[in-house]
């Protein structure tokens, strides 16, 4: 079985067309997995609904504390993109390492349609959580990235390797 964390970010976040805001109304995630005929045992489980330009750090410590006392072996965090990373290295400080945990997001809202990077990014953490050895990984566009091998570039909107 795959546990899958919501926090919020990007990836959960609704338009009001009358405003113009995005705000969070509940997780897309069971929509999402329904919708993509997903055969896999998943536990969706959500944490908090806020954009990780807002995550506290009780809020992180919240993650990282169900991440140690879930028995599963494989997870899935759903995070804001701008403070991913920091996350990721938060929970690789952690001693999580007998655990597969990766952390995935969106550029654009899944409510936005097919122009959300979304759906691709959590078919991707699915397909990785399952095949990647366990430690700490970040996956967008694609391509999964180790915690410490990986930067936001905010000018192209993708992520990148950063190898120090």
């Amino acid at each position: 079985m795959i546990k899958i964390f919501v926090t919020g970010g990007t990836f959960d976040k609704s338009y009001d067309y009358k405003s113009g805001n995005l705000f969070f109304k509940r997780t897309h995630l069971p929509e999402m997995l329904k919708r993509s005929r997903c055969n896999l045992e998943v536990s969706v489980e959500t944490l908090m609904m806020t954009d990780s330009l807002e995550m506290t750090h009780e809020q992180k410590t919240h993650i990282i504390s169900k991440c140690k006392s879930t028995k599963l072996k494989k997870i899935i965090i759903t995070h804001g993109t701008d403070k991913i990373v920091s996350t990721a290295k938060a929970l690789a400080n952690s001693n999580l390492d007998n655990k597969t945990i990766v952390l995935t997001g969106a550029m654009i809202p899944y409510a936005f349609g097919s122009s959300s990077d979304g759906f691709f990014n959590l078919g991707c953490a699915l397909s990785y959580v399952q095949t990647l050895s366990s430690g700490i990984y970040i996956t967008m566009q694609g391509e999964y990235f180790k915690w410490n091998e990986v930067k936001k570039n905010p000018k192209k909107g993708i992520f990148e390797k950063n190898i120090n």
